[in-house]
């Protein structure tokens, strides 16, 4: 292997405060203040339970409208919150009613395979066996 020709020196403080003033110019640039902060409306607020000898948690304030529609707007479906779905996955089940009407009553849909051969036999034989187990 043939010897590096020329060695990377050591940045001197001139250099190193020449990218110390450049980092800074980049995260001043890309950073921004925050002043305005509300209720994530996505998560659910969890209270905690105040302590019951504090005289400033005893103190009953009244409720505020704003922000109790705001906890109940977030706490609602999607469907009842949008007109439109907001993602491709709500698409999928946005339109929840049925295409047909199904008659409830119709055996058929629900009991298919009661009155055939082998769920009689079988009926009996858990009827014999119930029968045998209670004489004993």
């Amino acid at each position: 292997m043939a010897a590096r020709a020329h060695e990377k020196e050591p940045p001197d403080l001139v250099h190193q405060n020449q990218i110390f003033c450049e980092t800074v110019r980049k995260e001043l640039r890309c950073q921004k203040l925050h002043t305005e902060y509300g209720v994530n409306p996505l998560k659910r607020v969890h209270t905690i339970t105040r302590k019951p000898m504090s005289w400033h948690d005893n103190i009953e304030e009244p409720a505020d409208a704003k922000f109790l529609n705001l906890i109940h707007h977030a706490a609602l479906e999607p469907t009842k919150k949008y007109t439109e779905p907001q993602t491709e996955s709500q698409e999928i089940g946005w339109n929840t009613t049925p295409l047909i009407s199904v008659d409830r009553t119709d055996r058929r849909l629900y009991f298919p395979c009661r009155n055939s051969e082998i769920t009689k036999y079988m009926a009996a034989m858990w009827r014999l066996k119930e029968q045998s187990e209670n004489m004993q």
